[in-house]
């Protein structure tokens, strides 16, 4: 397995025959969400329902997730900023359950539904890590629960550098008790000082270059689309007016897209995942008005439900969203060995596109179903269902 930074980088192509390196140079920001692990319901759905806007809009991180990881794109982020997304649904998700049931109570279950997942990876990657001579020290605990990064080998780094998201999301977690009370205060200001962090954090304090100072910058540069979760599951974002909040939001993403620009020969890309104070803000610009159209017009997708392959498939990937993401970088790693093989086969090589990413994207998503199969269940056993082949 190839280096991946956080940020995501694509695997390295198979263009050529007999190309054995897997490497891939960069990285990922998932999501990513992916969809938030261990959430219970969806915010805002009908009784006995799911809310198929919010649905729609993880399912979308999730697939833009595996896209940017496998042709590394750098302006992805612009585009659709997966994780900002998946933070601020989360946050929702968090607030709704504090609501209903005791904090501790709620805690757990979050527990309960994201580790078994990531262990039932975590058994082949640490395990094809030690075959390859890897081994680890005391460290080895942040395997069972990811407070800090799990470490692992070079070679296996594209596989285990996206567990970054489940750290974060895991403290947001253990932190929102606290959170929502100070929210709660006093909404609007709180919302509005949740960027403050990681402005200290870029310009006025440089964390360490460890695993408190990785999980301290992360959990500043999403903050903000945390707590806005919360601002949509109390109703703030219904009360405001249209007018800040869209020209707040377009302020944002001015400043987010100026940073990234201007501060490009620093960094040596405008990648978002690469800059975080960038990434703070155009995730803030971006994720706020989709969650005030929410608040405001209820959005709710009816039509979703009359395309039943596209319903079906945003049904699934909301459903085995903690497996794809965990899966789906292996699913790339493997794609790029399988298509050094097909090269081998004369019919393929004349007939396939084995040098297009197009095409092992598609490999990568063949797998990612594989995997959705093979391990999928676990997430129903996680959360105490029955456990089912798919959704």
């Amino acid at each position: 397995m190839g280096a991946h930074r956080k940020g995501g980088p694509p695997p390295a192509r198979a263009t050529t025959p007999g190309a054995g390196s897997v490497s891939a140079p960069g990285s990922i920001s998932a999501a990513g969400s992916v969809s938030a692990p261990g959430t219970d319901s969806t915010p805002g759905a009908a009784a006995g329902g799911r809310d198929r806007y919010f649905d729609a809009l993880r399912a979308l991180a999730l697939i833009r997730v595996v896209a940017y990881h496998a042709f590394g794109w750098p302006w992805a982020g612009l585009v659709f900023p997966s994780m900002g997304i998946m933070f601020g649904l989360a946050g929702t998700l968090m607030a709704t359950s504090l609501d209903s049931r005791p904090a501790l109570a709620v805690v757990r279950g979050r527990l309960r539904r994201l580790l078994p997942p990531l262990w039932c990876w975590g058994l082949f990657v640490v395990g094809a890590m030690l075959v390859r001579g890897w081994m680890p020290g005391w460290q080895i605990v942040f395997w069972i629960v990811p407070l800090g990064d799990p470490p692992g080998s070079a070679w296996g780094e594209q596989a285990w550098e996206i567990l970054w998201y489940l750290r974060t999301y895991l403290w947001f977690v253990l932190l929102s008790p606290l959170l929502l009370r100070v929210f709660r205060r006093a909404p609007v200001p709180v919302l509005l000082l949740s960027l403050a962090p990681v402005v200290v954090l870029s310009h006025v304090w440089q964390p360490p270059d460890d695993r408190f100072g990785t999980g301290l910058l992360d959990l500043a540069t999403y903050l903000f689309c945390w707590i806005l979760g919360f601002a949509h599951r109390d109703g703030v974002l219904a009360r405001l007016t249209a007018a800040p909040v869209v020209a707040l939001s377009l302020a944002a993403l001015a400043y987010g897209a100026w940073y990234a620009c201007a501060h490009r020969g620093e960094y040596g890309t405008y990648d978002l995942d690469d800059i975080p104070l960038a990434q703070a803000f155009w995730s803030a610009g971006f994720v706020t008005p989709l969650m005030y159209a929410k608040a405001r017009f209820g959005l709710r997708l009816p039509w979703l439900a009359r395309r039943r392959r596209l319903d079906r498939l945003v049904t699934v990937l909301n459903a085995r969203a903690v497996t794809v993401y965990l899966w789906h970088e292996v699913a790339l790693v493997l794609a790029v060995v399988l298509i050094d093989r097909f090269w081998e086969v004369p019919a393929f090589e004349a007939y396939l596109p084995l040098d297009s990413q197009w095409f092992l994207l598609a490999v990568g998503w063949a797998l990612v179903a594989v995997a959705v199969v093979l391990f999928g269940w676990v997430e129903d056993v996680a959360a105490r269902r029955r456990p089912r082949l798919l959704p």
